[in-house]
């Protein structure tokens, strides 16, 4: 019996040991994310909010600030957001590759799509601004998706799903 009980203490050990880890680099990812959005982004991280709402035909990534009265964060979002629409419009996804990487998902595609593929739109909000993403592609959609699926993971503690509709105004 002693046997049978130590043997399952080390092997549940060896088990939860990676998990552990894994946890740990994932808050280590999270803080390196967040160190190199703050020199590529110039709003505050802790006073914004980015919101990710995949659609039908692309999806709608919005950033906005948490006290709608701090219209300083307000105007750097706008600024930022309007400056990374005009270059994702030429197909320069540098920014994100600076934060998240040349390998993050769904940025390969979307870096080789043709002109008119993705329809790439920014608007100013009330509360800061967004860029809606479009295409008729089903490949460059789910890049799209695929994108926004990896923004909310490296970004976890400064985003949100559309799901949660609280802070967005369309």
């Amino acid at each position: 019996m002693n046997k049978l009980f130590i043997a399952t203490f080390l092997l549940s050990s060896f088990i939860a040991a990676p998990v552990c880890a894994a946890e740990a680099a994932e808050e280590k990812r999270l803080d390196e994310v967040a160190e190199r959005g703050a020199h590529v982004m110039p709003f505050d991280l802790e006073k914004t909010l980015h919101i990710f709402t995949k659609t039908e035909n692309g999806g709608l990534q919005q950033v906005v600030v948490k006290d709608k009265s701090d219209t300083e964060q307000i105007r750097l979002i706008q600024s930022h957001l309007s400056k990374i629409s005009a270059e994702f419009k030429r197909r320069d996804f540098s920014n994100p590759e600076q934060i998240h990487g040349e390998s993050m998902p769904g940025l390969v595609e979307l870096k080789k799509a043709k002109p008119g593929e993705i329809e790439i739109e920014y608007s100013e909000l009330p509360n800061g601004a967004q860029i809606d993403y479009s295409s008729n592609s089903p490949k460059l959609i789910d890049a799209i998706h695929q994108w926004f699926d990896a923004q909310l993971s490296e970004h976890a503690r400064h985003a949100i799903s559309g799901e949660n509709h609280q802070y967005t105004h369309h």
